[in-house]
């Protein structure tokens, strides 16, 4: 089994609040991680993944808790939201009556706006929310993960550590970032997101919204995955998929939800703000998901397709982005485009401080790649080194504060 970085935020979050909360899409690891928290923590295991159980926690959720008592893991706990007043009332009684009620439950499940809502409710300040994304390359790699940052010397330092040349990186990113599938390299890819896209639509969009047209909405993902890296437009997605702006705007809240999709807002300050574009982008947390709804599951032909950069984007984006939630260091991550078409494929904003970075296939850029950064000028902020993050094998200066860097610095 692949050791997750994650875990030891778990372990420091069970320490130190009664409820931890581990939120993440379907199948990113989150029963794994609980079933070592049973193996090497002693806690109780219970999943309302199971139909018995999950209508005796709906039915009489204090009956259900006294007979699966503390510490407790409830796996996929969004199908009982009952529970959250119950769990609150059990908590509450454990710190009057000990002052102590750390470590008393895990909940696990893939639905993260109802979970919000009912922790909101419930339990606000009792509970540490820990958000599991798929298999980073540093995981997968083996090998030390931390925040990204652009640091010439510690970047060359760093990439170093592991090789992934152009075809591994293609194979990467058409295979997909879920644990079965590295766990398992027999696994056919494509018969795994199949049965992930069915079991996704069947069990977890139908308990958001009504679907008549289960076909429709699988159309809906496909040609979102088609634009992985690209600014959200509703109104051409509307016209695309045959239904009105207002049910896209519902469809995509729903995939944000289930943690399938993010939302990249534009950055903006008081000195730009009415130069900048005003639309989201979309990345797909999984590019394997995103290449098999796509239909590029072969690398050879992804690589040779027009989405070939879009997709090697999508993948540094959710990389960095994965180095800073594994770590639980919280940033600011936006994208930079204006009037006059200057972009900024991803700006980091940690600790007063911006990096500004490129996304980009080939190896050899130079002071014209960059040309938007300039855009920056006027920030509030100071602006640290930036990079152009590429298929290079050697970092290598491309101005004053500005490097090429290979994608295994991530």
């Amino acid at each position: 089994m692949i050791k997750r970085t994650i875990f030891d935020a778990i372990l420091e979050s069970i320490k130190t609040k009664p409820v931890t909360l581990i939120t993440g899409a379907r199948q990113v690891g989150k029963t794994t991680l609980c079933r070592l928290l049973v193996q090497d923590q002693g806690f109780n295991y219970v999943s309302l993944d199971n139909m018995a159980e999950r209508s005796l926690a709906i039915s009489d959720p204090e009956l259900f808790l006294q007979l699966h008592p503390w510490p407790l893991v409830i796996d996929e706990v969004q199908y009982a939201p009952i529970l959250f007043d119950v769990l609150e009332s059990i908590v509450n009684k454990k710190k009057f009556a000990d002052g102590d009620n750390r470590g008393m439950y895990v909940l696990t499940g893939s639905q993260a706006y109802n979970l919000m809502e009912g922790i909101s409710q419930s339990m606000s300040g009792r509970v540490g929310i820990i958000r599991m994304s798929g298999l980073s390359i540093s995981e997968i790699k083996g090998v030390r993960e931390v925040p990204f940052i652009v640091d010439a010397l510690e970047n060359s330092r760093r990439s170093k550590e592991y090789t992934l040349n152009i075809n591994e990186l293609y194979r990467l990113i058409v295979r997909g970032f879920y644990p079965e599938l590295h766990d398992n390299p027999e696994l056919d890819a494509n018969i795994y997101y199949s049965d992930y896209v069915s079991t996704y639509i069947e069990r977890d969009v139908s308990q958001v919204i009504r679907l008549t047209d289960k076909l429709r909405f699988q159309r809906f993902m496909e040609v979102l995955a088609s634009m992985t890296g690209e600014e959200l437009v509703y109104d051409t997605l509307a016209k695309n998929i045959g239904v009105s702006a207002v049910t896209i705007k519902n469809w995509i809240s729903v995939l944000v939800a289930g943690e399938i999709i993010t939302l990249l807002e534009p950055y903006s300050e008081i000195s730009i703000v009415k130069r900048v574009v005003k639309r989201p982008k979309i990345y797909f947390n999984d590019t394997g998901l995103a290449c098999y709804l796509a239909r590029l599951n072969n690398p050879e032909v992804l690589s040779h397709s027009r989405f070939a950069g879009h997709f090697v984007e999508t993948y540094i984006v959710n990389e960095i982005m994965k180095s800073y939630r594994n770590n639980r260091e919280n940033a600011g991550f936006y994208y930079y485009r204006d009037k006059n078409q200057n972009e900024i494929d991803l700006i980091i904003l940690d600790k007063g401080r911006l990096q500004l970075i490129e996304c980009k296939t080939g190896t050899r850029f130079t002071r014209s790649d960059i040309s938007a950064f300039k855009c920056m000028e006027q920030t509030q902020y100071t602006i640290g080194q930036n990079a152009v993050i590429c298929t290079t094998d050697t970092v290598y200066r491309i101005e004053d504060q500005c490097y090429a860097l290979p994608i295994t610095v991530i």
